[in-house]
């Protein structure tokens, strides 16, 4: 009821906020404030919403697809939820340079996963430059950019969650401060590809609202993969097939948790017992010691958490030594796979 207040309240300040965006936008589009050209191809990922759509499995994605056909690529986010500021570099391509803590959980996560060089700069330009001196790239990737124009680049890619299309609600597709929209859909004129992130539902039409916005466009249906389980101590992976019917305490410290609980479901692992923390949850021993007992009172089986979430949970192997605690490992996939990456490699 009082969160429901306040998005009302709010809505006051959403033409405000539209204003300010639509001048920005406007400045860049007449050549008042000037994107810069750094020495390397960038493909920048990012969406027009707040959190969950799958950025980090796409650039992921994006970065195993170039060094598939022996692309040098890097990737440079701006490291939410890190506890540093400025420019750090957390991979060399080879090792890991920094704490989780310090450069946050998707960069962390995603040069576990793609042992590319990598950095961290709330000031994209600043980054990208030191990034091009640091390491010997010549695409780079940048994290969650559509709406950082300072950087020229050479593919906007722009993802969705089709739940968030799908659901078409009043305060949650209004613009920022009310809504989860951090630019009108008008804003999809400058993206070069859409995709839709369906995660673990079934394939929907694009609702008749939002076929407008997406005229003209190339739009491509990705959806996700659970591909192991991986246990967080030992990084070691089982089959899925061990664990359906299992009763687990279920871990979620990321944005829009609704897909991986259906992923679980569809798995036939029991998720009733569940601590949902809020999205780029930085654990401490007081987390740790409230999953410790609920998975004790409610006699689970293992815990199960997300690959987000596992990053951070293996600081505390040692408090957690004696609980089976394991991460859904997921793939990114397209419908049509061999049409997109035709595409982004062409472009």
């Amino acid at each position: 009821m009082l969160l429901g207040l306040l998005k009302i309240i709010l809505l006051f300040f959403v033409p405000l906020y539209a204003v300010i965006m639509s001048l920005r936008n406007w400045f860049f589009d007449i050549g008042i404030f000037k994107a810069k050209k750094i020495d390397a191809k960038v493909i920048s990922i990012g969406n027009i919403t707040l959190g969950g759509s799958g950025k980090t499995p796409l650039v992921i994605y994006i970065l195993n697809l170039l060094k598939s056909v022996d692309i040098k690529a890097g990737v440079l986010s701006r490291g939410y939820g890190r506890k540093t500021k400025g420019y750090l570099l957390v991979s060399d391509g080879e090792n890991i340079l920094q704490l989780v803590e310090n450069c946050g959980d998707e960069i962390y996560h995603t040069v576990l996963e793609c042992k590319v060089p990598a950095a961290v700069c709330e000031n994209r330009v600043e980054g990208a430059n030191k990034l091009l001196k640091d390491a010997n790239i010549d695409y780079l990737v940048l994290d969650d950019a559509f709406q950082h124009r300072w950087i020229n680049r050479d593919l906007n890619l722009v993802i969705f969650e089709q739940q968030f299309l799908k659901e078409n609600k009043f305060l949650q597709h209004s613009l920022l401060p009310a809504g989860f929209l951090r630019e009108s859909f008008k804003s999809l004129e400058r993206a070069d590809a859409i995709i839709i992130n369906r995660k673990f539902s079934l394939s929907e039409e694009i609702p008749s609202d939002y076929r407008k916005f997406l005229e003209n466009k190339l739009i491509f249906q990705a959806y996700y993969k659970a591909v192991t389980f991986a246990d967080v101590r030992k990084n070691e992976n089982y089959h899925i097939e061990d664990f359906r019917g299992q009763k687990s305490l279920i871990i979620s410290g990321i944005a829009n948790p609704f897909s991986f609980l259906t992923a679980l479901k569809n798995l036939n692992i029991d998720c009733t017992n569940q601590l949902i923390f809020k999205d780029h949850q930085n654990y401490t021993l007081e987390e740790v010691q409230k999953i410790r007992k609920l998975f004790y009172s409610t006699n689970s089986y293992s815990v199960i958490t997300t690959e987000k979430d596992a990053v951070k949970l293996t600081n505390f192997s040692k408090e957690l030594d004696d609980i089976d605690i394991y991460y859904l490992k997921i793939q990114m996939c397209f419908d049509n796979e061999k049409e997109f990456k035709d595409f982004v490699l062409k472009k």
